[in-house]
């Protein structure tokens, strides 16, 4: 890949540009023949891989990795992150460093936790509260008032009928 320093410059401005036309020139090609010039570069193999390179290295640094984001979490959940927090005073107006508040940590730590399923003992905790929820739910859904005025509570196990 041995590019010519008009070539890199080129490649260079056109990965800050987005544009051919406008890179060639800044690169330093005539700008009556820019336009060509710039899309003719795009399909030399050498040029087109020198690009492509370049810009998976600026996409591995912009873009967070999952360990990253699970080391994120973790630092969240253990209060280690602080955020300036802007607070009004009788003497002014402060900047105070403070960590993240702890419906911010349970959420990250559940965050976590859904990586993890396996070992994860709240998770079945949360099942079986939630599938309990759901019973209640069904039961108060069989709850109705009859044409009589009577509230009548079926249940899987009996029958209560209550004159109010």
């Amino acid at each position: 890949m041995k590019l010519t320093a008009k070539q890199k410059k080129f490649a260079d401005n056109y990965i800050e540009l987005g544009n051919a036309t406008q890179a060639a020139i800044k690169a330093g090609y005539r700008e009556r023949s820019a336009r060509s010039v710039g899309n003719e570069n795009l399909t030399k193999p050498d040029i087109k891989a020198y690009i492509d390179e370049r810009m998976a290295v600026i996409d591995s640094k912009r873009t967070m990795s999952a360990k990253e984001a699970v080391e994120l979490l973790t630092s969240i959940a253990r209060g280690e992150v602080t955020e300036t927090v802007v607070v009004a005073a009788i003497d002014g107006v402060h900047e105070v460093q403070k960590e993240a508040d702890l419906k911010t940590r349970i959420s990250a730590t559940r965050e976590i936790l859904k990586r993890y399923p396996g070992s994860d003992e709240l998770a079945k905790q949360q099942l079986r509260k939630l599938t309990a929820e759901a019973d209640i739910a069904e039961n108060n859904a069989k709850v109705a008032q009859n044409d009589s005025g009577t509230f009548v509570i079926e249940m899987d196990e009996f029958k209560v009928e209550d004159d109010d």
